[in-house]
């Protein structure tokens, strides 16, 4: 009552069912010593003009009671990030945000089906190519790379779920993020993996082919080294030792140099190796009916391999 509003007409405004307008909000203001902040929130229905006028930015302070209560936390987050200027995925904290959720995909496709985890990654992939296009340009270039390396690693899951169409697709995919956001190299290694599509189908001769052009000098030396790797998996499948060793040579001269362990950040390929080339010439020999020789070799890598990487020691492991 000492308001001078009847109990209705202020329950109906602390419920949002009606707006509160500036005279009852500057007694309440007076009545509770607030120093003005309830008059700063109320909405003020028109200009001096008498047109409403609509802010080039949202405010808070236009975002009624009821509409708050209503809203999902979603959409207050999103609101929130907007009102802050931070809805940016490579200015903001967005960006950090998906690159540790990115590791930890990666991390949890040592330990979980392909098939589990795909649904969730297919998902986080398209946001994060979703977030790029909501990016200033002038700051674009690294959400572009991790946009890439979400949909490369999307590639890789389909892979080994055995689905050869996805892989290409999804590996295509990250090729335009990677040129546009300085790596022009990611479609060349769109060849490695076709490689390993066909390697899967017996073409052993269509598989060094794709591997050999994903070796062109001007190209960085992990993909360089990975597609060597991938050539002589094509070797071994026709039993071709000499071809195969040697490209495997190639491989860990590549692979092991200073300008490989310092390429472009996520890494392509596995990072749960510290001999990929080692690791996958045990593998070969097996391939090439020297058992013995494999296992030495298998043995020694596989325990070098990291306790979570659950995924690749089964692949190398068994064997071993």
């Amino acid at each position: 009552m000492a308001l001078n509003y009847d109990k209705g007409h202020l329950s109906k405004v602390e419920r949002g069912e009606r707006s509160a307008s500036p005279e009852p909000a500057r007694r309440c203001d007076a009545f509770l010593g607030a120093n003005g902040e309830l008059q700063r929130l109320v909405i003020r229905p028109e200009t001096d003009s008498g047109t409403a006028e609509t802010p080039a930015t949202p405010s808070l302070r236009l975002v009624g009671r009821r509409a708050v209560l209503s809203a999902g936390t979603g959409t207050l987050i999103d609101l929130g990030l907007k009102l802050s200027g931070r809805a940016s995925f490579a200015g903001g904290p967005l960006l950090p945000s998906f690159r540790a959720q990115f590791d930890q995909l990666r991390m949890l496709g040592q330990s979980t089906a392909p098939r589990v985890l795909l649904p969730l990654l297919e998902t986080q992939t398209r946001t994060a190519a979703g977030l790029v296009a909501d990016t200033p340009s002038a700051a674009r270039a690294p959400a572009l790379l991790l946009a890439s390396r979400f949909a490369e690693f999307t590639g890789w899951m389909a892979q080994e779920a055995g689905d050869s169409g996805a892989v290409l697709d999804w590996t295509g995919e990250a090729a335009e993020p990677a040129r546009a956001g300085g790596d022009p190299y990611l479609g060349s290694y769109a060849l490695v993996r076709r490689a390993l599509v066909t390697l899967y189908g017996g073409d052993a001769a269509g598989t060094v082919a794709l591997a050999r052009r994903a070796q062109s000098d001007e190209l960085p030396p992990r993909v360089r080294g990975l597609a060597a790797q991938r050539e002589a998996q094509g070797h071994a499948l026709v039993g071709d030792e000499r071809d195969c060793l040697r490209s495997l040579d190639r491989a860990r001269e590549l692979l092991g140099s200073d300008d490989a362990r310092s390429g472009a950040d996520p890494v392509i390929g596995t990072t749960n190796l510290s001999d990929p080339a080692a690791m996958t010439t045990g593998w070969y020999l097996h391939d090439l009916g020297r058992p013995k020789a494999a296992a030495e070799i298998l043995d020694r890598e596989c325990r070098r391999i990291p306790p979570h990487a659950l995924r690749t020691r089964a692949r190398y492991g068994f064997r071993s």
